[in-house]
């Protein structure tokens, strides 16, 4: 019997060119750079999109490892972004008396911008199509596992080749259409960045939790930092000129971030599986760590400092899958899916070509992996995604015993973020300097040993070894006090001393990550080959008929690699009210007092001084019909003449369900608008220097 894989290789062959109709609606889409909606945008607005002005844009684009994107907004290296993509590097930076994350930060002069600990920037350079070189290593009649294995060696090379220390070039093969494509992409990679300026905590989330994922908003959600080359601030050939008019109410514009994950071509299998299995288990493990950190938080302002932002990423992503689930929970919405389905299966079982029968049992072959999904979820989650362990000196304690492991193999035979392609940005992470704090540390691997034993039970042979005949807080105190792995140069000796090192080191850290590491082993494997696996082909082999169906004009599900979309300024109607596409500075005053200048709608004592210096109706926040998903904070709002009109920060409500379907009537990107920003970093802040280098009135070199 042939390989799956086969299959999705000899379609794409056969059946890439065909067309029948567009498969996008209105302005969805999050367009592969390489493949960009050329003739829609010529068509619906008489835009053109030239390959220079892509060119321009794909190199002004900037991923954050931490996930998240920005971009570069002058030519000497200034990268602008969101506070809350920031915000993990600003909690690292910060110290019980300088709270950068709390009360903001303002570099006047170079000397005073602060290197950031662990923090590394890529920006795209190219991308290459790769599918047939990695469709090749897999030969027919190959099991799962030799599939995998042979894809993950052929991988492997392919990025070892690309990649280039000595020019700080970083090579990424990404799976598109879900195992359908295979592209190359290389990056350049910054791992010098320095803080610039951040705007304080609670005018960026101006009304916290309650006004997340809502709109109106009234959100300063910037944040600007440097990238440095040789100890001096880089010089960069494309970043983006800022608009001095902002975005206007029907104007179309561009969105060119890297959105993290979309499921929009699951099969109804797969999203039934979130529905009823994954979503809900995760729900209960945000909550449960969302009570754990608020509780914490409450007993001291230091507490709070130290978990805010993690605090902050279990609330939104909490609220996140909540809107998820809502969608699946719609039967509007899953009628529309199995809609799309139907019309895929119908057209697979009428096709007279033999080789489509590849996927037509693919339907089958997802769902049956979907059980296996929700029979593995459980044992994945604890062992191997570490919510078992939830500790930062676990993870460094088990990337250390891996290490040691994976690195005496050849590199196409390793897990594949042991892969020589990605060692120097795993290595950039783990010497890290950031603090670690041990109480901290301490509630997070208590509480996460205690949810092992409540999912897996005492009686669990593992879990009994893993508690030593300890509680789970006794346990956690024991690893926490006794371990050595705060200090960088004890890592570093470690990693150097490869197995041999590991095998002596009597760290408790290191040795409950031995402890757990073959059954975490286990469990990753039986996932890749069981599920991932047999659903990488089978999705193969869905994308091949989708081209067939509909051609390629249309566009992978998200993958935290760079897309641009594009949209209107738009406002919407909602349960008959309409809602503006903009609010002003004004509405953040009279937000404020409605709620009696009450957290979280109270006000940063500077925002309270300085209010008679702003202007009122500057447009602080609008919103897009522009197709985005999280991962994409931090993404430049641009218009034609790709100048910087905005900046996304969230989406509304209703644009939780755009993980699975695209809708443009209610769902909306929200963003600050470029003259709200400047308008604060001169009234508020008196951050001219920084203001006058985004409009491009001065260059820092001439500081």
């Amino acid at each position: 019997m042939k390989s799956r894989n086969y299959w999705s290789a000899t379609l794409l062959a056969l059946w890439g060119a065909a067309w029948m109709s567009s498969p996008v609606f209105g302005d969805e889409g999050m367009w592969l750079f390489n493949k960009p909606p050329k003739e829609l945008l010529k068509t619906r607005y008489g835009f053109n999109v030239t390959d220079a002005w892509l060119e321009h844009v794909q190199k002004a684009s900037v991923r954050f490892n931490s996930g998240g994107s920005g971009s570069f907004v002058s030519p000497d290296g200034l990268v602008m972004t969101n506070h809350h993509v920031g915000a993990d590097d600003l909690q690292k930076l910060s110290t019980p008396e300088k709270n950068y994350l709390r009360d903001g930060f303002h570099a006047r002069t170079l000397a005073e911008e602060i290197k950031c600990k662990g923090l590394e920037l890529n920006v795209l350079l190219s991308i290459e199509d790769v599918t047939e070189k990695v469709n090749a290593a897999v030969k027919p009649n190959m099991s799962l596992a030799e599939a995998f294995a042979a894809r993950r060696q052929v991988m492997a090379d392919i990025e070892k080749a690309a990649t280039d220390a000595a020019k700080n070039l970083r090579a990424d093969v990404v799976t598109l259409f879900q195992g359908g494509q295979y592209h190359l992409y290389r990056f350049k990679k910054y791992t010098d960045i320095r803080l610039v300026f951040a705007p304080e905590q609670q005018i960026a989330f101006f009304g916290g939790d309650p006004d997340n994922f809502e709109y109106p908003r009234y959100d300063l959600d910037v944040c600007f930092f440097r990238v440095y080359e040789n100890d001096k601030p880089a010089k960069i050939e494309h970043y983006l000129k800022w608009s001095p008019n902002g975005a206007k109410d029907g104007e179309l514009i561009f969105v060119s971030g890297h959105p993290g994950r979309t499921n929009r071509q699951n099969t109804i299998a797969e999203l039934e599986y979130l529905r009823d299995v994954g979503y809900p288990f995760l729900l209960s493990r945000l909550n449960r760590l969302e009570v754990l950190y608020s509780s914490w938080s409450e007993r001291s302002e230091e507490n709070r400092r130290r978990a805010k932002d993690e605090l902050f990423s279990v609330q939104n992503s909490r609220k996140a899958r909540i809107g998820g689930l809502n969608g699946l929970l719609d039967p509007k919405l899953m009628a529309r899916k199995v809609a799309e389905e139907k019309r895929l299966r119908e057209f697979v079982a009428q096709a007279t070509k033999p080789e489509l029968q590849a996927a037509a049992k693919a339907f089958d072959i997802i769902a049956e992996c979907e059980k296996k999904r929700a029979a593995l979820i459980k044992e994945v989650t604890l062992w191997e995604n570490g919510a078992g362990f939830n500790s930062a000196l676990f993870t460094i304690a088990r990337t250390l015993v891996r290490g040691a492991a994976e690195k005496a193999k050849p590199s196409g035979e390793r897990l594949r973020e042991f892969g020589d392609a990605r060692l120097a940005s795993l290595e950039h992470s783990l010497f890290s300097d950031e603090p670690i704090y041990d109480d901290f540390e301490l509630l997070k691997l208590a509480d996460g040993l205690t949810f092992l034993v409540n999912q897996l039970g005492l009686s669990h042979p593992l879990v009994a070894q893993v508690l030593d005949g300890k509680s789970p807080r006794q346990r956690a105190f024991e690893c926490i006090s006794g371990t050595k792995l705060k200090d960088v140069a004890v890592r570093k000796a470690l990693w150097e001393g490869g197995q041999k090192a590991i095998d002596a080191s009597n760290d408790p850290m290191i040795a409950l990550a031995k402890l757990v590491d073959a059954e975490a082993r286990r469990v990753r494997k039986a996932f890749e080959t069981e599920v991932d696996e047999p659903k990488r082909q089978a999705y193969a082999a869905l994308a091949a008929a989708r081209y067939a169906l509909d051609g390629d004009n249309t566009y992978p599900d998200a993958t935290f690699t760079l897309r641009l979309a594009f949209g209107v300024v738009k406002g919407y109607v909602e349960d008959g009210k309409k809602i503006p596409a903009f609010t002003d500075f004004a509405g953040l005053y009279e937000r404020s007092k409605e709620h009696g200048n009450k957290p979280p709608f109270d006000l940063p004592p500077r925002w309270e001084q300085r209010k008679d210096k702003l202007h009122l109706k500057t447009p602080f926040n609008f919103v897009s019909t522009a197709d985005i998903i999280g991962g994409n904070s931090g993404s430049p709002v641009i218009n034609a003449n790709a100048e910087v009109v905005g900046l996304i920060f969230d989406g509304n409500i209703h644009s939780l369900v755009l993980d699975f379907i695209f809708d443009e009537e209610l769902a909306r990107a929200v963003s600050v608008d470029s003259r709200a920003i400047v308008e604060a970093l001169r009234k508020v802040y008196d951050a001219d220097d920084l203001a006058d280098e985004l409009t491009g009135k001065k260059r820092v070199s001439a500081k």
